[in-house]
Parts: C-alpha cells; structure tokens; sequence
C-alpha cells in the first residue's frame, strides 16, 4: 500500500520536469534559428558591398598622381677658377710706436692726428738744453786736449834735436813721445763724446721713421718722457700698401706651392659677408710651419690699396686663385644632394619624370660645383624641390634656377 502511494507521487514530479526539458529545448532551437538568419543577411549583405566595390573599381579609371613642382638648371660646360678661400685680418705693412730716445721733457708736438707723414718730418721735439750744453763741453775738452797736442809735438821736436848732440838723455824723448800719442788719443776719444752729444742732440727731434697715416696721441706735450715708457707718444701705420694675414687647411699646401711655383698668385680680398671685393693683391709667402693644433697655415698677401679700402685689424675673406678649369661641367651647388651612396643629383628625363644619378665632384667655385663624373653636358638637373621626389616621379618644371650656369658665362 505505501509502494503505490509512492509511485503515485512520482508520476506528476517526472512529468513536471520532462515539461521543463522540452520548453528548454524549444528555446535553443529558436536561439539557433535566429542566428541563422542573422548569419545569412550578414554573407548577403558583404556579397553585395564586395560586388558593389568590384563594379565601382571597374567602372571608375585608376587615379594619376599628381607632378612635383621642381626648378631646374643645364649642366653646362665653362672656364672655372679654382679658388680657396680663407679668413684673415687686415695689417699694415708697417707698423711703428713713436717713442723718446732721450729722457727730457715733450716740449712740442708738431702732427695732427690722422695726418700723413712722409719720412723725415718732425713729429715732436723734448727739450734739448742739456744736450746741447754736453755737446759744448764735448767740444770744449777737445780743444784743449787739441792745445796740449800741439805744445806736446812742438816740446817732442826740440827733444829730437837735442837728442842728436846727446844734450839731453834719449828716455826724455821716448817719454814726451808718449805724451803725444796719449793726447792724439784723448782727442779721438773727445771725437766720439762730440758725435755721441751730437747724436743725443739729434734725439730731441722726434721724426717719422717712414711715410705713413698717423694715429691718435697718447702722450700730450709738457709730460716727461722716458726711453723706457711702455707706451708710445703715437702709432705710424703705413698701409699703402697693406698685408693680409690669412689661414687656409693644410691638405692645400702642395696646391698653393705648386700655383707659387707657376707665378705670382692672385689674392682678391672680399668684406666680411664674402659678396664685395674691396681689393686685389698677391700672394706674398706661406709661413714655415703648419699649425698642428688646427691644421691650418698662415698665409701672407699683399695689397697696394691705393684706394685705402683695406683698413689695419679689419676682418676679411681672402680669396686665393689656385689654376682654371677649361672647359669643366658644372651645375649649381644645390644641385647636389648626400645620400647614404655618396652625392647625386636628381636628373629630369626627357619624359619629364625624376630619375636620381649617383655623381662624382671637384672644386666648388661661388655658386657651382664641378662634375667629374655622372653627368654628361646639356643635361637637366633639380635645384629645388628634391625632398617630394621619389624615382620615375613625374615633374612639373617651374623655372630654371637663378644659379643655373649658361653659356653666356662660358669664358
């Protein structure tokens, strides 16, 4: 009896949940047909957007890339200078401090300052009274030993006489003898004591060494001045002519010996933003030694500045002319590119379209740079714009370069 109650219980209890399992499952079976749907409209969807792109590729041209705008410049072939070009400073060819050679008191200056002189002028006088009074009494004593002389050789030649007849003993006549010769030589000393006074006299006149501009006065007159004064009474320059002092690499000292052993060297100074030529010279020396600090040398030229445009302590840039160049292919220096190959420049085809072109160089001269390899004459060269171009890039040329060499400037 309590086997069928049992039994009877566990039948409602078994059919509650096989309801549960099948609601589940119905529920599934919905989620997944869902999906499929979901999936299907979504491969519909992307057929259509791959069909609609592949008819629009079709149908639409392929696009062109735009040209670069570039300006250009002919390889040309011209007679180019050699040069090297160096910083320097102006100095006179002679540079003189004016100084006292006497100890006195500046009694006069007779310059004005900024004048020129010519050699021999008086430019200032000290005060020559006691040079004059040593002078007087150089000259006094020699008169009087002059005198003594003259009593001496008159006393030696009755000596002589007497000696003779052996009236008077001979060691007389060796000691007046004896006398004469120490009174000659008194009066050649008393010669050089005149020309030394003479020569300190000469000293109060200060004159001018040489010709030459001069500078502004140190020194004002009623001061004492001294021989040993470090500072002088005013500075004579002579700069006509004038020197350049300049320094070039020492990897040039064969080149510039060699130009010297072939003649005289041109040197053209330019001002301090290297456009304006102030002068032309020549090259006078190179300097014994190489600098091994800088590896620089020093070189020396010189200008006649007639027109005085070279001014003494001016900075400059000397230009040294090495040789010409006949007949050498040139472009302008911004033509001329570094990449990790070495230099090259881009060339324009005869299809208008970039191209690059490995190069090899020489000697740069102002704006232009010879080639010596990688480019033959009339070809077309970028000057600016190379930073957008890549190979085969088609090029839009909007001038020639205001640096391009021409034919015209062959020389």
């Amino acid at each position: 009896m309590s086997d069928q109650k049992d039994h009877d219980s566990l039948e409602p209890a078994q059919s509650n949940e096989a309801s549960v399992n099948e609601t589940e499952h119905n529920a599934v079976r919905r989620r997944r047909a869902i999906f499929l749907i979901f999936a299907s409209v979504a491969l519909i969807l992307v057929g259509i957007a791959t069909h609609w792109l592949l008819s629009a590729r079709t149908k639409t041209p392929p696009t062109t890339r735009p040209s670069v705008p570039v300006s250009i410049s002919v390889a040309t072939r011209q007679n180019i200078p050699v040069d090297l070009t160096g910083l320097g400073a102006v100095q006179a060819s002679l540079t003189v401090g004016i100084r006292p050679q006497v100890d006195g008191t500046l009694q006069d200056v007779l310059f004005t300052e900024g004048q020129d002189v010519k050699k021999g002028d008086v430019l200032a006088k000290i005060d020559p009274r006691l040079f004059k009074a040593a002078l007087d009494q150089a000259r006094g004593k020699k008169a009087q030993d002059a005198a003594l002389l003259v009593s001496a050789e008159k006393d030696l030649t009755r000596y002589k006489t007497l000696a003779l007849s052996d009236s008077i003993a001979r060691q007389t006549v060796d000691h007046q003898q004896a006398t004469v010769d120490q009174l000659k030589a008194s009066i050649a000393a008393d010669e050089a004591a005149i020309d030394t006074a003479q020569t300190q006299l000469d000293y109060t006149s200060i004159r001018a060494p040489s010709d030459g501009r001069i500078g502004i006065r140190s020194i004002d007159p009623g001061n004492v001045v001294h021989v040993s004064d470090a500072q002088p009474i005013v500075i004579l320059m002579r700069i006509r002519p004038s020197a350049v002092l300049f320094t070039l690499p020492a990897r040039f000292l064969d080149d510039v010996r060699s130009a010297l052993a072939h003649g005289p060297v041109v040197v053209t100074a330019f001002d301090q933003n290297n456009r304006r030529a102030l002068s032309a010279g020549k090259l006078l020396l190179v300097d014994d030694a190489i600098d091994p600090a800088t590896d620089t040398m020093r070189l020396k030229a010189i200008f006649p500045n007639d027109d005085e445009r070279l001014w003494p302590g001016e900075f400059i840039n000397a230009r040294l002319s090495l040789k010409m160049l006949r007949d050498a292919l040139v472009i302008p220096s911004s033509a001329v590119q570094r990449g990790p190959q070495g230099l090259f420049v881009w060339i324009v085809t005869s299809k208008d379209a970039a191209e690059p072109r490995p190069i090899e160089v020489g000697p740069t001269t102002g704006d232009l740079t010879v080639v010596t390899s990688g480019l033959s004459d009339g070809e077309r060269v970028v000057t600016d714009g190379q930073f957008k171009l890549k190979r085969d890039a088609r090029v839009q040329v909007r001038g020639t370069s205001p640096g391009s060499p021409t034919s015209e400037g062959a020389r």
